[in-house]
């Protein structure tokens, strides 16, 4: 069993967030293990931008990676990344996860240099912006904390989505695609999702006020039409 009926609810919820993640980054190590291991070469299962026989690269270019650094610094970023996601964005984590893949990968392969371009790191960039952008939206103080921290760790990244010197070997289109469809997402999904509590605690307030001056009213009402029957 995955749950234990012991574990508090904030466990369980962390256990649940750290699932798809972790079976996401072993598939990117498995597969690079199978390449580097049998000594293949999956170079062309990556994007090439407008070739339209090979557009099925982007449901498969996030698998593939050049080298072991290449693997290692994408595999830590996501899984941080995206068990923020699945943490602090359950409702709507899944839906957050697919549509940063296929729009990210979408705009690369339109946007995109003649070359292959393989890797997470538009997807993990579209996740990053997603929740940079989603706290600053929503003013809700614990996600503006997740931008902030995003921001403390992977601020750097914003240098990356743009080239940097002439045929530039790192894929800044694919950084690029990524931190727009992230953007996008946090704008089209801000009512979605976890939101701002509202304070309805002073809406009740102002109604028990109304009423007290109401009933205020009618006493002093009462009182006088007694005073003027008295009178008579």
């Amino acid at each position: 069993m995955i749950f234990n009926e012991k574990l508090s609810p904030e466990r369980r919820q962390f256990i649940h967030a750290i699932f798809i993640p972790t079976l996401i980054c072993i598939s990117f190590i498995l597969v690079f293990i199978i390449e580097f291991g049998l000594d293949l070469d999956f170079h062309k299962a990556g994007v090439y931008p407008r070739d339209f026989n090979h557009i099925w690269g982007i449901f498969t270019y996030i698998f593939i990676h050049s080298g072991w650094g290449h693997l290692i610094n994408n595999v830590l970023s996501f899984w941080a990344l995206v068990v923020c996601l699945y943490f602090f964005y359950k409702q709507i984590a899944t839906k957050i996860l697919i549509f940063s893949y296929l729009i990210s990968g979408v705009i690369l392969w339109v946007i995109g240099r003649e070359s292959w371009h393989i890797g997470a790191s538009g997807l993990i960039y579209s996740v990053a912006f997603f929740l940079f952008f989603s706290g600053i939206i929503r003013k809700h103080i614990p996600l503006i904390a997740i931008s902030l921290t995003v921001t403390f760790l992977y601020g750097s990244m914003i240098w990356h989505l743009f080239p940097w010197e002439i045929n530039d070997p790192i894929s800044w289109e694919g950084h690029l695609s990524g931190g727009i469809s992230g953007l996008l997402l946090s704008f089209l999904y801000k009512n979605a999702g976890p939101q701002k509590p509202l304070k309805v605690w002073e809406e009740d307030d102002d109604e028990i006020n109304v009423e007290d001056d109401l009933n205020y009213e009618e006493i002093n009402t009462d009182e006088e039409n007694f005073d003027d029957k008295s009178l008579n």
